[in-house]
């Protein structure tokens, strides 16, 4: 078990530095979306559920329901079950990147944003959680969830 520990912590650790290292990525709010896609890469649907469901990188069962068996989700985000007949593409985006911009009080941590963050440690400082690409296949799996 621990050097299963040690692998994860290893690739997730290696795809957080791929995500630091990469160039900035602008993106515009307007009307509560970010529309235009975040990579010229369209979104992997496949990778996106990996990172959504992997507890060590997206950790969306932290707080969320996902179609599926996947043991211990959490209730206190809103089920993701259907997301996609509720939200569109720029809105979901949005949510991943920054969901504060929606929900100041929110609890969902700010998966792209890397400034203007609280109790950072020192080591994640200036680096976001996923990647531009990381952020667009999660979106695309996201999409597939109607």
């Amino acid at each position: 078990m621990a050097s299963l520990r040690r692998v994860t912590m290893g690739l997730v650790c290696g795809l957080l530095a791929a995500a630091a290292t990469a160039a900035p990525v602008a993106y515009v709010v307007e009307d509560y979306r970010i529309a235009a896609p975040l990579t010229a890469t369209p979104g992997d649907a496949v990778r996106g559920e990996e990172i959504a469901t992997t507890r060590a990188l997206g950790n969306c069962l932290t707080c969320h329901v996902l179609p599926g068996d996947y043991e211990f989700p959490g209730t206190t985000g809103p089920t993701l079950v259907g997301v996609a007949r509720r939200l569109d593409a720029g809105q979901l985006r949005l949510r991943l990147v920054d969901p504060k911009q929606i929900n100041p009080y929110t609890m969902m941590p700010a998966y792209f944003r890397t400034t203007g963050l609280y109790r950072v440690a020192p080591e994640y400082v200036g680096k976001p959680i996923l990647s531009a690409q990381q952020v667009e296949d999660v979106l695309a799996y996201l999409l597939t969830l109607r």
